[in-house]
């Protein structure tokens, strides 16, 4: 947004805050009119309550405009109240000789003016506190919506990133098993190139949203077992179950796949002779639930590398598990003698 753009908005802004004020004090002047059980000609009745309003004009800008970026918001409450109390008792008297010029053909009018001036008073205090309430309010809703406005922006900014640390991460592994196939002249590479490449075209270009339908979800994890099948050889059991109909639900993109990375680094990938991975979906209106259990070798051996990014994956995933399904999901990893075993519902919104 350039500088002109930014007055153009800010100069639509006062005028529609403008009107607004305008339009509510139109409206109260003539519900004042209307309501007026006095026996006086309408004219007369008119006048009355625009003297009456220029008073209320006259307190509420008055205190919102100067008493309360003076005082009240210079944490100055005492003086503030000090203040707009002699303000008032200032122009109360001022607000009765009005009344009076007006209703000196009338005497008895103006004699019950004179012995109720201290209600009028008592009205125009009434008047300046709305105005300081209102004012408080609407900061209040203001701050709460900015910070609101910040909070999705922080939110969605930090989703980005972690959804950003997840790519490169997958990508890495499979071009380095695709690497290897080549040297080996394997007829699975040109496989692995197509499903990867379908891989590529959903996490570039569907994973963008907040949400993706739960059937590309699924197919993108399916793809990345067959490329693990086929890196991983017959040796190992990968088996993956979907029990339930799969409907119009929706996901957060890429929120299975740390799981399934972690149970190939350090399960299958740390097997020498034979292992498995057991996935189990289990797909309902209001929840999925996801479990993964896989086999690990009596000792792990630790790499450095595993020390600097081994916990990357899975601390991404529980922070955007908190941020996008706050409240909605339970998480358990459990370490068994010979598996790992990872259960995650979500409830769907």
């Amino acid at each position: 947004m350039n500088l002109v753009d930014f007055k153009n908005m800010n100069r639509d802004l006062v005028k529609s805050k403008g009107f607004l004020h305008f339009s509510f004090w139109l409206l109260l002047y003539f519900f004042l009119v209307l309501i007026d059980k006095w026996d006086y000609p309408t004219w007369f009745i008119m006048l009355r309550h625009l003297i009456d309003l220029s008073f209320y004009v006259i307190i509420v800008y008055f205190n919102i405009l100067y008493l309360i970026p003076t005082y009240l918001q210079r944490k100055k409450p005492i003086a503030y109240l000090l203040a707009l109390g002699l303000f008032v008792l200032l122009l109360s008297p001022i607000h009765v000789f009005s009344l009076l010029m007006i209703f000196k053909q009338r005497p008895d009018d103006a004699e019950y003016i004179l012995n109720n001036k201290e209600i009028i008073s008592l009205i125009n205090l009434f008047v300046a506190l709305a105005s300081t309430l209102y004012k408080i309010l609407t900061d209040w809703l203001i701050h709460q919506n900015e910070k609101m406005a910040l909070q999705s922006q922080n939110l969605q900014s930090e989703l980005k990133f972690l959804k950003s640390q997840i790519n490169p991460h997958f990508f890495f592994n499979t071009l380095n098993n695709l690497y290897a196939l080549t040297l080996k002249k394997s007829d699975l590479a040109p496989e692995i190139v197509l499903r990867l490449s379908e891989m590529m075209r959903y996490m570039l270009y569907e994973s963008n949203e907040k949400m993706v339908p739960l059937e590309k979800e699924i197919n993108y994890v399916k793809n990345y077992l067959e490329l693990e099948k086929l890196r991983q050889g017959e040796k190992f059991k990968i088996d993956f179950n979907i029990k339930g109909n799969l409907g119009d639900q929706k996901i957060a993109p890429l929120m299975f796949i740390p799981f399934l990375e972690n149970s190939f680094k350090h399960g299958l990938d740390n097997q020498i002779k034979s292992g498995f991975v057991n996935i189990d979906l289990n797909l309902q209106d209001e929840f999925i639930e996801l479990v993964i259990e896989n086999s690990k070798p009596p000792s792990i051996p630790i790499k450095k590398s595993d020390k600097k990014s081994g916990g990357i994956g899975l601390e991404n995933v529980k922070r955007r598990l908190k941020l996008i399904y706050p409240k909605k999901h339970k998480l358990q990893i459990i370490e068994k003698p010979h598996s790992f075993r990872v259960f995650l519902n979500i409830k769907l919104n």
